[in-house]
Formats: structure tokens, C-alpha cells, sequence
């Protein structure tokens, strides 16, 4: 429990210092989405990457003498409970707010039962928090169906031309691959800025809300696959290279890694669950400059970069993403809508004499067993096409496809 002039004093002080008269920044997906009342508007996504601009966004679109905003990731807050939202009750009616901006409302127990609530009594609920926890089933339940719920990322690559002022031209695409979408980074090229966002993940949005102790290993872990996007990863391999003494640990590490938005595992496509289980799943992180600065790797890799961006524009449209392999040719990405594969993919940074064979057959393996309705190469910034069993494949730089 907390105490009611502790709780005052921090709504007061956010609601100042924030105060929504910050630069708009507006996202691509959010800028013809509109909110919906008497539903929770939840946007989830990873720390840092620009939430906030989405709030002062719909702040300029409504009446800020009715918004109270209230983080509840702080400190003074660390002991809120559910029986303290009378308290939170309170000062709303005093104030006579309408709309109320909730930031990291989940890392209270139960939240969902007092935003039910605030919708029933007529509130503009809108929810933003770092956990995929967020996007669940169970939430819905709770919520009896009145949630909507979007992802926000980082900035993808023409948000990033345009929050920089730059062309689209070759050396700014190679610059964004080399310092990914993250706008406090992006502003001040500052590498702790990365660091320490990385250290919040870990301790704060991990470590502290389950009770981890071997915070060494969880970031050793987290820096291993961050250096090893785009390559298989298996718990039980990693296991040996961690000296983690059970593969249920790296298991249940993959999972809070993956609802913190700092990687994501991609399964390969296979009609067997088992198959799915067994075979080691490939990694992606939230941000190629992230992957750049936490990353060991003593080799710029843009190929992999390249890959890394390519499933986060796919992951920010689709949520079934596969890749393909029969054991003799692979490729990058399986896109399945309504039941059925509706694209495969293939990244290669650069098509040459020695690499064009592989490339070539790993796409047309996947063509021949999964009959996808569309098929693309993607390069950096070369373009082509052939027909392959009666299928267009287009190649097509990485600027102009996404």
C-alpha cells in the first residue's frame, strides 16, 4: 500500500514535467488511428522506443484539461496495490478527469479489474506498457473483449529518414542498419543510452518482477543473442555455452527476453508441432543498432542487419512468421495469413557469382513444398526477377519492398 499525499505528489509531478508539450513525433502506423472509447487502448512495446509520442499524439486530438497521466513504473509507486486504486479513485473525481493515460499499469496485480471498471463508469482508458503480457488472451478475458491492443517498435527505416531529415539514399540505409530506430539514440549517439536501456530490461522489467538472482547469466544470455541474430539457437546448446545448469532456465529466460520485446524467436515451418519443438528456433533483436553496441561481434555483419530489419518490418504486419528448411536448403522467412502461406522470403545483402546458387535454390525449395502466392529476394539495392514453376520471384532492394 501507499500513501494518498505519496500518490498525489507523483501525479502531480508527472503531469508537469511530462505535460505533452514535447516534439510529435508521429508513428506511420498510429497516424490515422484514432482511439476508441469505451474500450482500452493498449499500446505495448519495448522501453524507449516512442510511446510517448503516441499519447502526446492523441493529447493534441483531445482536451488536455481532461487527461490525467500516471506512470506507475517508479519508484514512489513500487508498493501500489489493487485496494490503492480508491485512492487513485479519489483524486480523479476531485479533478474531474475523463481520459487517463496509464503507463505501465501492469506491473500492478490486477490492474485489469479497476480499467474494467473505468470503462464501465464512461473513461477514455489508454494503456501504454513494455510487456507482451499485454497482448494476451488471458487479458481479453479479463477485460471481457474491451481492450484493443497495438505494437509500437522502433523507428523503421523511412520514420528514421524522416525523423533525421535524410533522402533515401544507399549510405543512410547502411546508416540505419548500423544504428537501428531508437530516437534517444538516434538524438544523441550516445552508446550508454543503449547500455543502460538494456540494464532496465534486465533488472528492472525481468530480474525484479520474477525474482531472477543469476542476473550475470540472464545478461550474458541476452548478449549472446543479441551478437547472433539471424542464427539458430537452441536452449539445450546454450545451455553448455552458459554453464546453466538446466535447459528450463534458458527456456523460461527466452520467455521473459521475448515478452520484454528484446528478441524475438522465429520457429521453422513445419505442419508437426513436435518438429517446431525440437528444431532450434532462429533470433531476431528489437533494433539492429541495439544488436550494434550490446552485440560482441568484432565484423560489421550487414548481411545479418539486413535480415534483422527485414523480419521487424515483416513482424510489425504479420504475426505468423516461419522460416523454411528440409535439411538441404533454407530460407529466411515464411509469411502465413488465414491458415495458408502467402509469401516466402529470402535476404541477401548482395547477390554474387558465389552466392546466387545457394540463394536461388533455398527460395525455390521453399516454393516447391510450401506453393506460397508471392515470392522476393531481398538485396540491398539490386533488382531482377525469373520465373521459377510458373511463380514470379522478384528481387528487390530492401527500400523499395518494405
Amino acid at each position: 500500500m501507499i500513501q494518498e499525499q505519496i500518490l498525489r505528489q507523483t501525479i502531480e509531478i508527472q503531469n508537469v514535467s511530462n505535460n505533452f508539450k514535447n516534439e510529435i513525433i508521429v508513428r506511420e502506423y498510429f497516424e490515422h488511428y484514432q482511439s476508441k472509447e469505451n474500450f482500452a487502448n493498449i499500446i505495448a512495446g519495448i522501453r524507449r522506443c516512442g510511446k510517448s509520442s503516441v499519447l502526446i499524439y492523441w493529447q493534441k486530438l483531445s482536451n488536455s484539461d481532461e487527461i490525467l497521466y500516471l506512470n506507475f513504473d517508479n519508484s514512489k509507486l513500487f508498493n501500489f496495490e489493487l485496494i490503492d486504486f480508491r485512492l487513485l479513485d479519489k483524486i480523479i473525481y476531485e479533478t474531474s478527469k475523463k481520459i487517463l493515460f496509464f503507463d505501465e499499469i501492469q506491473v500492478v496485480k490486477g490492474w485489469e479489474v479497476y480499467v474494467r471498471e473505468k470503462l464501465d463508469e464512461g473513461f477514455h482508458v489508454i494503456i501504454t506498457g513494455s510487456n507482451a503480457s499485454l497482448l494476451s488472451k488471458e487479458l481479453g478475458t479479463k477485460l471481457t473483449g474491451r481492450h484493443v491492443t497495438r505494437e509500437l517498435f522502433p523507428f523503421s527505416y523511412h520514420e528514421f529518414l524522416k525523423y533525421k531529415q535524410l533522402d533515401n539514399t544507399d549510405a543512410n540505409l547502411n546508416s540505419y542498419l548500423k544504428i537501428g530506430g531508437f530516437p534517444e539514440y538516434l538524438k544523441s549517439a550516445d552508446y550508454s543510452v543503449l547500455e543502460f536501456l538494456l540494464d532496465d530490461i534486465l533488472y528492472r522489467d525481468i530480474a525484479v518482477r520474477f525474482g531472477i538472482r543469476d542476473i550475470f547469466s540472464l545478461k550474458k544470455l541476452a548478449v549472446y543473442l543479441l551478437t547472433n541474430i539471424g542464427s539458430p539457437v537452441s536452449a539445450t546448446k546454450l545451455k553448455q555455452v552458459l554453464t546453466v545448469k538446466s535447459t528450463a532456465t534458458i527456456l523460461e529466460y527466452f520467455s521473459h527476453l521475448e515478452n520484454a520485446y528484446l528478441i524475438f524467436f522465429v520457429p521453422v515451418f513445419s505442419h508437426s508441432p513436435k518438429v517446431q519443438l525440437v528444431t532450434p528456433r532462429k533470433v531476431y533483436a528489437i533494433d539492429t543498432g541495439l544488436a550494434d553496441v550490446i552485440g560482441t561481434s568484432f565484423s560489421d555483419n550487414y548481411g545479418r542487419k539486413l535480415e534483422n530489419a527485414v523480419f521487424l518490418c515483416l513482424r510489425r504486419k504479420y504475426k505468423e512468421i516461419y522460416y523454411f528448411n528440409d535439411k538441404k536448403n533454407e530460407c529466411d522467412f515464411v509469411v502465413v495469413e488465414n491458415g495458408r502461406v502467402s509469401e516466402v522470403i529470402q535476404v541477401c545483402y548482395e547477390l554474387t557469382h558465389d552466392n546466387q546458387n545457394r540463394e536461388f535454390k533455398g527460395i525455390n525449395a521453399a516454393i516447391d513444398a510450401l506453393k506460397p502466392l508471392k515470392a522476393n529476394i531481398i538485396t540491398f539495392n539490386q533488382s531482377d526477377s525469373y520465373l521459377y514453376n510458373q511463380l514470379l520471384v522478384e528481387i528487390t532492394p530492401f527500400n523499395i519492398h518494405f
